[in-house]
């Protein structure tokens, strides 16, 4: 069979994994020999700290996938090209080098790999290679599920309804890879090195070993092998932090380690079963791929309100404010539930999706923060950070994003706590020294009989910090905050 390209060049981003990848499949289907490259790109990797869990999940996840396209190819010559440096620059010398046509990525649409793309897309024209991308990471992007007016859907129920209705078996099969690995050419002689080690590229070992955190595609069927007998119960189980609940997939579908097709069509299919849990599960990758569209199509929400009004209000500022936020970064709030998610995410890099939503509106309705300072944080911390999806979080619960809660819905931390850890076991695996406290202390140490605090040898202001604000004179501050919008929110 005639090929359009006779060499062509798979870029790596963020869809770490061999089968069912898009770009690779057009890459081995179009090219009669076909290259695979990675770049740790210095603009990306410079900024973090020298030891991330995310650098070295991609790390190892590139193992694999050198792996995989070394047996994918059947021999040893073949498998991944690794380089180390500014993407627009290393990714138009290896295209020359090798003598490629044509260089196959999947999208990107964060505003900063937009930027990358542009830069290499003339970089490699300019040696007279075309850059080919291609849909990976979702089922739907940019616009491809808009309303009847042909706009892009800015509430997520109405976006549901039509995501489940163009869905269907054509936009959920998998890409057959496999019938095309022949292409799949040697690697240059002084290419075939390991993939560089964290100390190569100036990075630290981290916890994630100790975290059980597995990364690569080798590791999902594992998590899915655990995830689906349990998927019966997710809509219950997924509240509750002390339970497992979720599927603790969202790293693997971040860097792309696991097909978001292959994820979505055992959900679609359990839904049309019956299957009430797999439909609530379902509904979190439908929201993943609605805020992937709203990134594509509202650039400015990235950096701004969705809402621009919202862009009035008056947050905390200056020392006191900077105060307020250490502590909430540092889980010293005084409100256990609080304290302890921001223990799970500084210790592990995760935190259950529940408790995102608790910490985000405590940061901004009790203690006045800026949204945006709570969005960077969990943008340096999570494993999982996805921008498009921390942005919308983060917009959800300040009101300022679109389809978000209204401004004058704020979660009580106590109540959250009481509801969804009653027997504290979340609280005391990431609060030890609140470990002692009866239950019914344990959500409001500053409320409890001192009788009770003595018993357990436990003193407020000594084993723990009483609350840097009280929750209900700070709900009547924010709703006095949130007045600049009140007319434009309700």
């Amino acid at each position: 069979m005639n090929k359009a390209f006779s060499s062509g060049l798979v870029w790596f981003r963020r869809d770490l994994r061999a089968a069912d990848n898009a770009a690779l499949f057009h890459a081995l289907k179009n090219c009669s020999k076909v290259h695979a490259v990675f770049v740790f790109d210095t603009d990306i990797l410079d900024p973090l700290p020298r030891a991330d869990r995310r650098v070295e999940f991609i790390r190892e996840s590139l193992v694999d996938l050198d792996a995989q396209l070394r047996l994918l190819a059947g021999h040893e010559a073949a498998g991944l090209i690794v380089r180390h440096g500014k993407a627009k620059d290393e990714m138009a010398k290896l295209a020359h080098k090798l003598g490629v046509q044509a260089v196959f990525a999947n999208h990107d649409d964060e505003p900063q790999a937009q930027a990358r793309d542009a830069q290499v897309r003339g970089a490699l024209a300019d040696h007279g290679i075309a850059l080919h991308t291609h849909k990976d990471h979702v089922i739907f992007e940019r616009q491809e599920v808009m309303t009847q007016m042909g706009r892009p859907y800015t509430v997520f129920t109405p976006y549901k309804n039509a995501w489940l209705k163009k869905v269907d078996a054509y936009y959920l099969k998998a890409y057959p890879v496999e019938q095309y690995a022949s292409a799949l050419a040697p690697r240059p002689e002084a290419d075939r090195q390991p993939v560089p080690t964290l100390a190569d590229l100036d990075f630290e070992t981290t916890n994630l070993q100790a975290l059980h955190i597995h990364p690569g595609s080798a590791a999902v069927p594992a998590l899915l092998a655990d995830f689906w007998p349990r998927i019966d119960h997710y809509d219950h189980a997924r509240n509750f932090p002390a339970v497992k609940g979720p599927s603790y997939l969202s790293v693997h579908m971040r860097f792309g380690t696991v097909s978001i097709r292959q994820l979505a069509r055992e959900a679609l299919a359990l839904t049309q079963a019956g299957n009430h849990g797999a439909s609530i599960w379902l509904s979190e990758l439908i929201w993943r791929d609605f805020y992937a569209q709203i990134m594509a199509n509202f650039s400015h929400a990235m950096t701004k309100s969705f809402k621009p009004d919202y862009d009035a209000i008056k947050w905390e500022h200056g020392p006191h404010a900077h105060k307020l936020f250490d502590d909430w970064c540092q889980g010293r709030t005084g409100y256990p539930l609080v304290d302890a998610a921001m223990a799970q995410i500084n210790q592990t890099g995760y935190m259950h999706n529940r408790l995102r939503m608790v910490v985000a509106s405590f940061l901004v309705k009790d203690l006045g923060i800026d949204w945006r300072w709570g969005e960077r944080y969990f943008a340096e911390h999570l494993n999982d950070f996805d921008l498009s999806a921390n942005n919308g979080g983060w917009q959800w619960a300040s009101s300022t994003g679109c389809d978000a809660q209204p401004y004058f819905r704020i979660f009580n931390p106590v109540s959250q706590s009481e509801k969804f850890d009653p027997e504290g076991k979340f609280i005391r695996r990431y609060l030890p020294q609140l470990a002692a406290l009866p239950n019914a202390a344990l959500h409001a140490p500053w409320a409890a009989k001192p009788m009770e605090l003595a018993a357990a040898g436990f003193s407020l202001g000594r084993d723990y910090p009483a609350p840097i604000v009280m929750h209900d004179e700070a709900r009547a501050k924010t709703l006095l905050r949130y007045a600049v919008v009140k007319k434009t929110a309700l």
